[in-house]
């Protein structure tokens, strides 16, 4: 590489009193010199300085506003005939909005099983009770079975991060796709943002290297546009998204209801949300600010909000985010006309990085800063929202923790009991002794979208009798 070719990235660089990334340019070979100027070209320069003064040396994250309300919301089942008929007139359009070849499944899967002392992708984290399949695969298959039975293309798009991006196309051609035509199976990967010292400096990870991190998962909203996911949307004529995070199995992807009620209501982006299980449960609170759904980090909401209750003992702010959206392609369209971004979240973490010697040096406390941005930030930005609630043991057993609250424990058992619960709801008997279920079910989405295609099944189900392993596919 010419040297001519670096003088206006160098110049740029010290301009921004960032020339300590410069440090060690003389000794890399052509290669990694490369690297590390194409890294240091593609950094956001424009928006920098603004994010240091902000969101580095202090922390001016978005504010909570001084008048919070709770936010209105369907409920799970309707309340009365007039409910009923229209959420009957939202499921026939749901479906049909399905059987055109509307509505897309995007799934945001650029973490890592790290905390599952699993090293790969966390979508191929192995979850389902008695196959272990992964989650990939349970996604992948409720998609297969959607399409056959409403004779569509459901295409599929999935974010994944530098991390793990490589690892993932080599899951998905190692296993066929899962069944799935490779022609609609879109993967791109998110964006990332540098990460800084608490003096505001942009750290190294390697002589050649910028240490950055994914830009969160709202940075979902600007990669779709710019990997050309969006294009891709509208050459085959696809309005809406089905939005979920990799680490839940008990996704519904595609939800008749939900896409029915988003459209009926003329919104542009929506979300499911479930009842607190207290109020400090670490979800995301929805609430309405000036007549905009807006979603309030747990750590964010007041005390006395989160614990504020109404007459009869239950929560003013008792409905939590679960990362389950729908969107229109024409609002992550518009977003990402001129220069679109949403609220940076700063982070103060445990940052490995190359100190001035040369050597990578493994901090013991937090040492630097972290930006990202939430994709429920989105919301307010929407000319319409609407919030849809579910029931928790329908469709949210998140993977998160290796043990505990949230683990791959209690999401096994909560698909599980799923899985009894339909099997019941069909008017099949279930062994149980004093209360507890006597026998391990799994139920494939081949076999079963939802509990009524179970009843529309029961002949194909054979007695179950204690300790049996009825794997349902």
């Amino acid at each position: 590489m010419a040297i001519q070719s670096t003088e206006p990235t160098v110049e740029r660089v010290r301009k921004h009193n960032q020339g300590h990334l410069l440090a060690f340019l003389d000794e890399l070979n052509e290669a990694q010199r490369g690297n590390l100027l194409d890294q240091l070209d593609r950094l956001p320069w424009s928006s920098l300085p603004r994010w240091i003064e902000q969101h580095v040396k202090t922390d001016h994250s978005p504010q909570i506003p001084d008048r919070l309300n709770p936010a209105p919301s369907f409920p799970p089942v309707p309340r009365d005939g007039q409910m009923t008929k229209k959420y009957a007139e939202a499921c026939s359009l749901g479906e049909t909005l399905i059987a055109q070849g509307k509505v897309g499944a995007f799934v945001v899967a650029g973490g890592q099983g790290t905390r599952l002392g699993f090293g790969g992708p966390k979508g191929a984290y192995a979850i389902s009770p008695i196959k272990e399949k992964s989650l990939f695969q349970i996604f992948a298959e409720q998609i297969l079975a959607t399409s056959k039975r409403y004779g569509a293309v459901c295409p599929w798009y999935i974010m994944t991060s530098p991390l793990n991006h490589a690892q993932t196309q080599a899951i998905f051609h190692k296993n066929d796709f899962y069944g799935l035509d490779p022609e609609t199976v879109f993967m791109f990967q998110q964006g990332t943002l540098p990460n800084f010292s608490l003096e505001g400096k942009i750290l190294l990870s390697a002589k050649d290297r910028v240490a950055s991190s994914p830009d969160g998962h709202g940075g979902s909203l600007r990669a779709l546009f710019e990997s050309g996911a969006t294009v891709d949307m509208s050459t085959r004529g696809l309005e809406y998204l089905s939005y979920w995070q990799v680490d839940n199995p008990l996704i519904k992807v595609f939800d008749p209801l939900f896409i029915g009620l988003h459209v009926l209501e003329g919104a542009e982006m929506s979300s499911k949300a479930i009842k607190k299980t207290g109020p400090m449960e670490k979800v995301g609170n929805f609430c309405q600010v000036d007549g905009k759904i807006r979603v309030i980090e747990y750590s964010d909401l007041p005390d006395p909000l989160a614990r504020q209750t109404k007459d009869d003992g239950s929560l003013v702010f008792e409905l939590g985010s679960i990362g389950i959206h729908m969107v229109n392609r024409t609002f992550v369209e518009r977003l990402n006309v001129g220069e679109f971004s949403l609220p940076i979240h700063r982070a103060v973490k445990k940052i490995p990085y190359v100190d001035p010697s040369g050597e990578r040096i493994d901090p013991q406390e937090p040492n630097g800063v972290k930006l990202e941005t939430f994709v429920f930030d989105a919301l307010p930005l929407a000319s319409k929202s609407i919030v849809l609630q579910t029931v928790r043991a329908e469709e949210f057993g998140p993977v998160k923790n290796a043990t505990g609250v949230d683990s791959a424990e209690t999401s096994r058992q909560m698909q599980m009991d799923r899985a009894v619960v339909w099997l019941e709801a069909a008017g099949l008997s279930v062994p149980r002794q004093d209360q507890i279920v006597q026998c391990t079910v799994e139920i494939a989405p081949s076999f079963a979208l939802s509990a009524e295609d179970v009843e529309a099944r029961v002949d194909q189900v054979p007695p179950i009798k204690p300790g049996d392993r009825l794997y349902l596919a």
